[in-house]
C-alpha cells in the first residue's frame, strides 16, 4: 500500500532549479500514477492528511513559524480542488485560504503586495494564496495595459516596462527572504497542464450543469493568450525560484497524481521545521497535581 508507493515520489523531481530544471515546454504535464490504484491513492491521502495533522499540531503549539502554500496554474488547472483535497484532512481553526482576483477600488490604492501582505498566516498557522501576488509578473504582464490604465503608479515610474518587471521579480525576492527570516515558509506550486487538457476540462465545464458556475468566458479569452503566459511563468520560475522559497511544477493533467504530489512536498516541508512542544516544568506540574485535586474534590 501507501509505504510502497511513497517512494515513486521524488520531490527533485518536481523542485525548480534555475539553470538546471528542464523549462517548461520540456517537462511532462503527466507522469506514470505514483499510486496503484484508487484505494491506494485514498490511503496515501489518508497517510498524509495524519502525519500532518499531527505536525500541524505541534506548529500550533511551538508558534514560531507559519507556512504559506501559494498556488498558480492557468484557469482549470485544479487550484481549487488540490487545495479541497490536500487540506480536507486537516484542522481548519488553523488553516486560512484566500483567493485572490481582480483586485478592487481600495486594494488599487495600494502597493500591489499591499492586499497580499494583509492575508500572511500568524504564526502557527498554515496560509493558502489560491493565486496570489504572482499574478502582478503574470496577468498584468501577459496585459500590460493593466499596468499603464489600471494601477495608479506614476507614469515615469512605468516608463521603462522591462525594468518593472525586473524590479516586481526583485521585490518578490526581498519579500520572501524577509518572511523565512521572520518563520514564515514559503512554498510555491505551478500547476502544470496542458492546453489539450484544459480544453477538455473547459468543455466539461460547459456540458456538465452543474459545472456551469464555474465557467468563465473570460477563461476562454486568455486561452488565446496561453504561450504568452507560458513565457511569463518560465521566467518567474527563472527568477524566483530560490532554496528557501522554492517552486514546485506539479504535472496536473492526473489531479488524483498532483494532489499526492503536493501532500508529500507540504509534508516534507513541515518535517523540516525544527519544532517542539512546549516544556512543562515541574514546579507547573505541582500545580496541575493541585488542581486535580481540588476538582475531584467539587
Amino acid at each position: 500500500g501507501y509505504k510502497s508507493m511513497d517512494h515513486k515520489i521524488k520531490l527533485e523531481d518536481f523542485r525548480y532549479v534555475p539553470g538546471k530544471s528542464p523549462r517548461l515546454s520540456a517537462t511532462p504535464n503527466e507522469i506514470p500514477d505514483v499510486y496503484d490504484n484508487k484505494d491506494a491513492y485514498e490511503d496515501m491521502m489518508r497517510e498524509y492528511q495524519e502525519q500532518m495533522q499531527k505536525l500541524q499540531d505541534k506548529l500550533i503549539a511551538y508558534d514560531r513559524y507559519s507556512l504559506l502554500l501559494i498556488f498558480q496554474g492557468m484557469d482549470t488547472s485544479g487550484k481549487d480542488g488540490a487545495i479541497k483535497h490536500v487540506m480536507s484532512g486537516i484542522n481548519v481553526t488553523g488553516v486560512q485560504v484566500f483567493t485572490f482576483k481582480r483586485p478592487s477600488d481600495m486594494e488599487l490604492d495600494h502597493d500591489w503586495m499591499w492586499r497580499t501582505t494583509c492575508c500572511l498566516p500568524e504564526r502557527g498557522r498554515i496560509g493558502i494564496f489560491n493565486r496570489s501576488y504572482y499574478e502582478e509578473v503574470l496577468v498584468v504582464k501577459v496585459h500590460p495595459k493593466i499596468l499603464r490604465e489600471y494601477q495608479r503608479i506614476p507614469k515615469d515610474l512605468i516608463a521603462d516596462e522591462a525594468k518593472v518587471w525586473e524590479d516586481r521579480y526583485k521585490d518578490i525576492n526581498f519579500f520572501e527572504d524577509f518572511q523565512y527570516r521572520n518563520g514564515c515558509r514559503v512554498v510555491k506550486f505551478f500547476l502544470n497542464i496542458s492546453k489539450d487538457e484544459q480544453k477538455a476540462r473547459l468543455l466539461d465545464r460547459i456540458d456538465q450543469p452543474e459545472k456551469n458556475w464555474k465557467m468563465s468566458l473570460q477563461d476562454v479569452e486568455e486561452r488565446k493568450h496561453w504561450d504568452t503566459y507560458m513565457e511569463a511563468y518560465q521566467t518567474l520560475l527563472d527568477k524566483t525560484s530560490s532554496k528557501q522559497s522554492p517552486w514546485y511544477v506539479v504535472p496536473g493533467n492526473d489531479k488524483k497524481n498532483a494532489r499526492l504530489i503536493i501532500s508529500r512536498i507540504i509534508l516534507e516541508e513541515l518535517q523540516s521545521l525544527d519544532m517542539s512542544f512546549p516544556e512543562v516544568t515541574d514546579e507547573f506540574r505541582a500545580k496541575l497535581q493541585e488542581v486535580k485535586a481540588a476538582l475531584e474534590k467539587s
